[in-house]
């Protein structure tokens, strides 16, 4: 076994990216507020293709020396809207057709292992901020809300970690 260096990996250019079909998948951050999960998410979004990420009220933008930091260029290849307002931004992706999907612990949450997407459907996986989770304005206007199951003694993962998992298990049942 050896390890791949860079130009063995086969990736693509950021042009290539931008022309490139995508997973019908986008982000939605929801007042997040650590830059370095911002860039993170961008770096997830780039690594699985999804079509966008939706930056919305507190959430900080592009250009960011932190979100750079942890993005590693990815700001450059995904695409991205900012909108103050979260319900706002909400209210026109369900408009344009996309299934809202929270991920949160709700009364009707269901496991992540459990959800079954359509691949003739578009999603829109909206994560909230690091102590109050998904705002009430965007709760109230969700399709489903999903949860990823944990047996240990905190009640949350780290946002960037919960994308993560959450994008992977998407796509996985949708494309792989």
């Amino acid at each position: 076994m050896k390890k791949l260096k860079l130009e063995e990996l086969g990736r693509i250019s950021v042009d290539e990216f931008k022309d490139a079909e995508k997973l019908p998948v986008c982000i939605f951050l929801d007042n997040v507020r650590s830059l370095h999960n911002v860039g993170s998410a961008f770096r997830t979004a780039d690594a699985f293709r999804l079509e966008k990420i939706y930056l919305t009220g507190i959430t900080g933008t592009p250009p960011h020396r932190e979100i750079h930091k942890t993005a590693l260029g990815a700001t450059e290849s995904v695409a991205w809207d900012y909108s103050e307002s979260p319900r706002k931004a909400i209210q026109g992706l369900k408009k344009d057709g996309y299934v809202i999907v929270v991920v949160e612990q709700t009364t009707e949450s269901k496991p992540l292992h459990e959800f079954q997407p359509e691949s003739q459907k578009k999603y829109c996986l909206v994560f909230g901020n690091e102590v109050n989770g998904v705002s009430e304005e965007v709760l109230d206007q969700a399709d489903l809300a999903l949860e990823i199951p944990q047996t240990g003694t905190k009640h949350s993962l780290n946002v960037a970690v919960c994308l993560g998992i959450v994008a992977w298990e998407v796509l996985k049942k949708l494309k792989l």
